[in-house]
């Protein structure tokens, strides 16, 4: 109910900014709206009526990816074990399997993960869904992602691997440092430098982290 609240003042906002058509729009993907509400039921109805499951709105969303973002579990989960498309991506190239990994969406990213999640799928950075699970903390998704299989050498467009990217975007905190632990133990190499040639070694002391410090050194980074 709340999250129908806050929907349809969103929608009652844009229209006094011009988007007139938004509340049409939302009409015309009923498998959407109950996915934003997570509205098992009304999803239940409507795949009875055979929606076409992995229909896109405007943003390029599938219904799944709309449940995903606001991590409606049972929408999610319903969605999925009727056959939607996990790695179907919307117009930024996100999709639910990178999403869920991104904002450490547990449940919804093992289910992906269940049902035939791309490990090698990446975002509009040229990421794998490690890359920012480990940027942003998500030690329980990081340590999920390795054990699936996801490259941990894996380099995106700015250059970075996740390793990089929980030294660099982290604040060396003890979940930095656990996830240090975890993709060094996975086989992350600790010497593999950025575009600019600079090693995750000195990273780390650029920025006074000792304790990832002294993991880089036990693990060989020079």
């Amino acid at each position: 109910m709340r999250k129908s609240l806050i929907w349809m003042n969103l929608i009652v906002a844009l229209g006094a900014l011009g988007f007139t058509n938004m509340t049409n729009a939302m009409s015309e993907y009923p498998l959407h709206q109950a996915a934003i509400n997570n509205d098992t039921q009304s999803i239940k109805k409507i795949l009875s009526q055979k929606a076409l499951i992995d229909e896109r709105d405007e943003t390029g969303s599938t219904a799944l990816m709309v449940a995903t973002r606001a991590n409606n579990v049972h929408a999610a989960h319903m969605l999925i074990e009727a056959g939607a498309d996990v790695n179907a991506k919307d117009n930024i190239q996100d999709s639910p399997y990178l999403y869920a990994g991104a904002q450490g969406y547990l449940k919804i990213l093992r289910m992906t993960l269940m049902h035939g999640a791309n490990l090698k799928s990446t975002n509009r950075y040229g990421g794998t869904a490690l890359i920012p699970a480990a940027e942003r903390g998500h030690v329980e998704t990081v340590r999920t992602l390795i054990a699936a299989g996801v490259d941990v050498n894996h380099v995106n467009n700015l250059g970075w691997t996740a390793l990089l990217e929980a030294i660099i975007l982290g604040n060396g905190e003890p979940k930095y440092q656990r996830i240090v632990e975890l993709l060094l133990k996975a086989g992350a190499d600790p010497n593999l430098a950025d575009k600019d040639g600079i090693k995750p070694l000195q990273h780390a002391r650029s920025r006074g982290y000792r304790e990832i410090e002294k993991r880089l050194l036990a693990a060989g980074a020079k």
